[in-house]
């Protein structure tokens, strides 16, 4: 998904001088920011994935118990 800020992030290292002196620092934000989103989004769905187990689980104990 981050692809093109991983390429536009390699595109700006080539250029060394912009490398060493700052220059690439809006890419890497961008970069940073696309990774953290999909962070966030993975976590999102297997806390989600997460309760849905825990319920079914519960759900099966309770039926056990009866």
């Amino acid at each position: 998904v981050c692809r093109e800020f991983f390429q536009a992030l390699e595109a700006c290292h080539q250029n060394g001088w912009a490398k060493w002196t700052g220059g690439c620092n809006g890419v890497k934000h961008e970069l940073n920011m696309c990774l953290r989103k999909e962070r966030t989004d993975r976590a999102s769905k297997n806390r989600e994935e997460a309760k849905a187990r825990r319920q079914k689980t519960e759900q099966a104990w309770k039926e056990l118990h009866e």
